[in-house]
């Protein structure tokens, strides 16, 4: 499994080299988005776990791209969970599609239509994109994002909603999580691990109607005192306010030391997605 991250690793430094030289500057609009197939995990009743992420290619651009003929995946689908928003720039580990244990050679294929472009990114069980995205390679683990001081709590890559709000339009809805962390530094960030937070939250819509507004998209996470799952224990809170009706998800992703994309290793962050039913 280590020389497999190796390997995926070689070649994102690889794939970063070769860019350094673009034929045309970064847009700031006007271009498309593509899937990123970033490995798979097995569970342990023999299913199997595919992680997906994607590539925005606009700076600033934000797109909202329905389930459908520009958004769809296949076979199974066109709806297997993924986004409808898409955030600007290379956005890591946003959902997961679980198969059987049947599954075998087969593939999926994400087709994304965006500005005019289109993108299709098959996804596999290929062996050599298998990932430890619940323990790095130097003991490092994800961390926890929970709903209440007592729990429950999710770590490691989305997979189900972890709770469900109703509100208003316009009304601002409080979005209050807990987190803990086991504290480890790997050893690429123990130079500068004391300017670094040991835990940052991101929140960002998945899907909805409307728009939706954050009093603050990245809040603090402050230290606290709590019956944590592991050494480390914070609280961040936030708002969320949704302009029109409807049924919406939204994410938070918790980030350990070692930053957004574990650094390339696909490990150490959780992602947790809420429902939110604005009524009228």
């Amino acid at each position: 499994m280590r020389a497999a991250v190796l390997f995926l690793t070689a070649c994102a430094a690889f794939a970063q080299t070769t860019s350094q030289a673009p034929v045309e500057p970064p847009h700031i609009s006007g271009q498309g988005v593509t899937a990123a197939f970033e490995g798979w995990y097995p569970n342990q009743d023999g299913t199997s776990t595919i992680l997906i992420g994607y590539y925005n290619r606009n700076l600033k651009e934000t797109l909202d791209i329905p389930v459908g003929p520009n958004n769809r995946v296949e076979p199974g689908g066109p709806d297997r969970g993924q986004p409808t928003h898409f955030l600007p720039g290379r956005q890591w580990g946003v959902f997961t599609i679980t198969v059987p244990k049947s599954f075998g050679e087969q593939k999926l294929t994400w087709t994304l239509v965006a500005n005019g472009k289109t993108a299709s990114i098959p996804v596999s069980l290929n062996p050599l994109w298998v990932i430890s995205p619940f323990i790095e390679a130097t003991g490092n683990t994800p961390p926890f994002i929970g709903f209440a001081e007592s729990g429950p709590f999710v770590q490691g890559p989305p997979r189900t909603v972890a709770q469900s709000f109703e509100t208003g339009p316009q009304t601002p809805l409080p979005l209050n999580i807990w987190v803990s962390d086991d504290a480890k530094v790997p050893p690429a960030f123990e130079a500068y691990a004391k300017m670094l937070p040991m835990v940052s939250v991101t929140w960002s819509k998945f899907r909805g109607p409307g728009e939706v507004k954050f009093a603050a998209e990245k809040p603090k996470v402050e230290k606290t005192d709590f019956k944590a799952p592991a050494a480390y224990a914070g609280k961040s809170s936030t708002t969320a306010t949704f302009s029109e009706p409807g049924d919406y998800l939204i994410e938070v992703v918790a980030n350990d030391i070692s930053g957004v994309g574990g650094a390339g290793f696909q490990c150490c962050w959780t992602t947790a997605q809420v429902k939110v039913t604005v009524k009228p």
